[in-house]
């Protein structure tokens, strides 16, 4: 049985539809993966980040996109925050975003 795939909202999913074509391409691949094997895919194209958060790591020619996911009930993948990469380190600022919404999702 496979899982389906959500976004938090339309922002988040224009967000990544956004992300240049070859890091949207690795997106994309690991998403569909994803739905069909599950969220445990493990390094290099996904990651743990404790609490139920995880995150996508998509390459392309391009850069680097991340985008945080939580799994719930019912087998669905909600895509929580998208993002570009600009730095070495994942900036405090985007997993605040992504742990905020994963506490809106765990209240619903």
């Amino acid at each position: 049985m496979n899982y389906q795939l959500l976004f938090f909202n339309a922002k988040v999913q224009a967000s990544i539809d956004a992300w240049p074509s070859g890091i949207n391409a690795s997106f994309v691949r690991i998403a569909e993966q994803i739905v069909i094997s599950g969220p445990n895919l493990g390094m290099p194209y996904t990651r743990p980040f404790g609490d139920g958060l995880f995150e996508i790591r998509a390459k392309g020619a391009e850069g680097i996109g991340r985008a945080f996911f939580c799994c719930i009930v019912g087998r669905r993948v909600i895509i929580l925050h998208g993002f570009i990469k600009k730095t070495q380190t994942t900036l405090s600022k985007e997993l605040e975003i992504a742990r905020k919404r994963l506490k809106e999702i765990k209240h619903d």
